[in-house]
């Protein structure tokens, strides 16, 4: 046992004396960035609504709705065709009616919403 310790010794104090050796310079400092000051200055980002809910209308004339409702309560994705291109109608506040240029609008969000699609009144249910 007598042995064993000083070869111990020398083998953990042979390990540590080959920590402190670094042959690569170390960067402190580095270059200073150039856009720190605009990214210091920037506006925060707002990331775009996600979708809350999908709903499929149908209206007393027989014909279909298609709204998706996005999660800032003030956008609504209105399809007229289930694959068709949507058109965005935006509210200034939630809860108020929803419109987009061409005579869109739609008001309420729950099971009946009253629709105008290109100045065509419609009065529609789930």
């Amino acid at each position: 046992m007598k042995y064993y310790l000083p070869l111990i010794a020398a083998a953990s104090l042979s390990l540590l004396s080959a920590c402190g050796s670094n042959d690569e310079p170390e960067v402190v400092g580095g270059p200073a960035d150039p856009m720190a000051s605009e990214l210091a200055n920037a506006a925060p980002v707002e990331l775009p609504p996600s979708v809350k809910k999908s709903v499929q209308y149908r209206c007393k004339d027989n014909s279909l709705l298609f709204a998706d409702f996005m999660s800032d309560d003030k956008t609504v994705h209105l399809r007229t065709e289930k694959g068709g291109s949507a058109t965005t109608l935006k509210a200034p506040e939630a809860g108020q009616p929803f419109t987009a240029e061409g005579g869109y609008e739609l008001s309420g969000a729950g099971d009946t919403v009253n629709a105008k699609v290109a100045n065509k009144s419609l009065s529609c249910h789930v």
